[in-house]
């Protein structure tokens, strides 16, 4: 997901294409034996970047929402900040990622500000981990499991108010200058006044497109289903352009519109994923 947490809710829609959005990847995979040049696949904004033993990558999530399946590289401390400003809403939010081992990520999120409706506070903090199953190579994707916790941290009302859960399933796949994104996830949202968890899923495609070697281009339908009678469906649709300063340094702006849900009807954001630093070459982390 993009280095924000998200609070809206899957669409019926995308549900019922779902067994769609996995044929066409599979069906492209063949495509894919002829292109892989057997490194790990990464964002339009990431592909340009060759890899080895000693080049630092940034693998980012953003701009999307959605979450790519790969993990950043294994000892390898990664930063992603960026601002959103809307009608009646403008945050900061920020994701730290670690590669404890391969192919294992630590993450944790927080937005430090959150305004909504002319109340600003500290927003939600959010912890969790990425793990690999596999990684692209022929036929195969990337696949990945992912968990979160939400931690209510938010002041004056905003946020979630109380703890919540999700995981979630997410596969990625590079075909060339072309990469896909696709995440299946369940969240259980705590109730503020106690009385167990409401349920609701969230749906991401995401399609980003190398256009130079610096230059890069992303597009996604997202969205949360209904949680509760307060709640409804949400879905947004998203546009960026993304531009690598360096192999660790990627900047990306843009813009999603809200097509459904009570969401402010344009967002604009700006932000950027930074590699920090090999942290195993001081701290000599395993390498598995």
């Amino acid at each position: 997901m993009a280095c924000r947490i998200f609070e809206g809710r899957i669409p019926e829609f995308l549900i019922a294409r779902l067994p769609l959005i996995l044929v066409f990847l599979c069906a492209c995979g063949a495509r894919g034996m002829a292109q892989d040049s057997g490194r790990a696949p990464l964002p339009a904004a990431a592909q340009a970047a060759p890899q080895n033993q000693t080049t630092i990558t940034a693998v980012p999530n953003r701009p999307t929402f959605s979450t790519t399946a790969e993990t950043v590289q294994t000892g390898v401390f990664e930063v992603e900040y960026g601002l959103e400003a809307a009608a009646g809403h403008q945050n900061i939010n920020g994701l730290l990622k670690l590669g404890l081992v391969k192919n294992l990520e630590l993450r944790f999120a927080n937005n430090p500000v959150e305004r909504d409706g002319g109340t600003a506070a500290l927003g939600d903090s959010a912890v969790g981990f990425k793990y690999r199953f596999t990684k692209d190579g022929g036929v195969l994707p990337t696949l990945s499991f992912l968990y979160t916790a939400t931690l209510p941290t938010a002041g004056d009302g905003l946020g979630a108010s109380a703890l919540n859960h999700s995981v979630g399933i997410l596969v990625s796949k590079d075909f060339g200058k072309h990469h896909v994104d696709f995440n299946e996830n369940a969240e259980w949202r705590g109730r503020p006044e106690g009385g167990g968890f409401d349920r609701d899923y969230f749906t991401a495609f995401a399609y980003s497109y190398r256009v130079t070697v610096k230059v890069g281009f992303a597009a996604e339908v997202a969205g949360f289903s209904r949680v509760n009678a307060a709640i409804p469906p949400t879905v947004t649709v998203l546009q960026a352009l993304t531009y690598n300063v360096s192999t660790r340094l990627i900047l990306d702006g843009g813009c999603y519109v809200a097509a459904r849900g009570d969401l402010p009807r344009v967002t604009f954001f700006a932000g950027l994923t930074y590699a920090v630093a090999d942290l195993s070459r001081h701290f000599r982390f395993t390498h598995h």
